[in-house]
Order: C-alpha cells, then structure tokens, then sequence
C-alpha cells in the first residue's frame, strides 16, 4: 500500500507515538521509510544573518541531531533502515518539500493539543501540512505503550533471525 514513508519527528511524547506508529506500519507495508526532524527557526529565536542565527544554534542543532539520532534507533529496533535528515526553517513548508523531493506516498505526524491562543498565534499547523503535500497525512495518535512497543521490536527480531537494537526508545519528558 505505502511505499515510501515520511515520518516527521520532534522529540516530543506526541512525536514518538507518531514514530511508533508510522514505524510499525512502515514495516508491515515493508515502505521504505524517511525520517525528517525540523528546527523550527522560531525555536531558534532570532536569524543574525543569512543562515546565521544566534548563540543557542549550535546546541539547539546538537540537540535535534540527538532527537534524530533517537529516532533513528526506534525505526532500527524494527528492522528498518531510515533515511535520516534534520532541517532548519519553517516545519510546514519543509515538510511538503521534502515528502515531494522523496516521493513520498505517506506523511506521518504527531499532534499536539493547543489552547485557543497557542492556535491564533501559530496557526493550524496539521491544516497546512495537508495542503502543502500531495498524499496521505496520517496524524499518529495511537500511543503504543513501551511494553507493547518492545513486544513488537521483539516479534520483529525474531523474524528477522534476531538481529537489530535491543535498546528501548522511551518517550521525551
């Protein structure tokens, strides 16, 4: 059904359910999988110049590169070998360029609840997200629980003759 499987991942508790759940679907479609996390530059606080930003950058970009390199492991504890890449911009847009770069046929995304002003100032991101890409958006809200999580890495490895990353990915406090 999906063959190639863009998983858009920030660290958060939502993100990782999100990555679980598209990993876990990824290996049942047997998809080829992309895994993009995003330095959002509002993050970031103020641009200096072109392509230079503040003090923080650097530790805010080894911190993204950490989330990845996390997400990265919850993907190979399935089996899979993602394509990992990490951004700095604007997710929205980043997001649609690179689910149209990779062909992507599947964007899956975690969700976060915001309150009513949360919304007015940012806007409604999962709302562009779908009008700036041109396939399925699957918004993972289906939690899978660390022992349920590990039971399938394990399912996984034993299929697959036991090999794969024994270490167990744990949802950002």
């Amino acid at each position: 059904m999906y063959q190639r499987i863009l998983l858009a991942y920030d660290g958060t508790r939502e993100g990782l359910v999100a990555l679980r759940e598209g990993a876990l679907l990824a290996k049942l479609c047997e998809a080829q999988v992309f895994l993009l996390s995003i330095l959002s530059t509002v993050d970031m606080g103020v641009v200096v110049g072109d392509g230079v930003y503040g003090s923080t950058a650097d530790q805010d970009i080894e911190t993204y590169k950490s989330l990845l390199a996390r997400g990265v492991s919850v993907a190979k504890q399935l089996g899979l070998d993602p394509v990992a890449k990490l951004v700095v911009g604007e997710p929205v847009s980043l997001i649609g360029a690179y689910a149209k770069e990779i062909g992507a046929d599947l964007v899956v995304l975690g969700h976060r609840r915001k309150n009513l002003l949360e919304r007015w100032w940012s806007g409604a991101t999962g709302a562009f997200v779908t009008d700036s890409v041109h396939c399925s958006v699957l918004i993972g809200r289906n939690a899978i629980t660390d022992e349920a999580f590990d039971a399938e890495v394990a399912r996984s490895q034993a299929a697959a003759g036991g090999a794969g990353d024994k270490a167990s990915a744990k949802p950002a406090s």
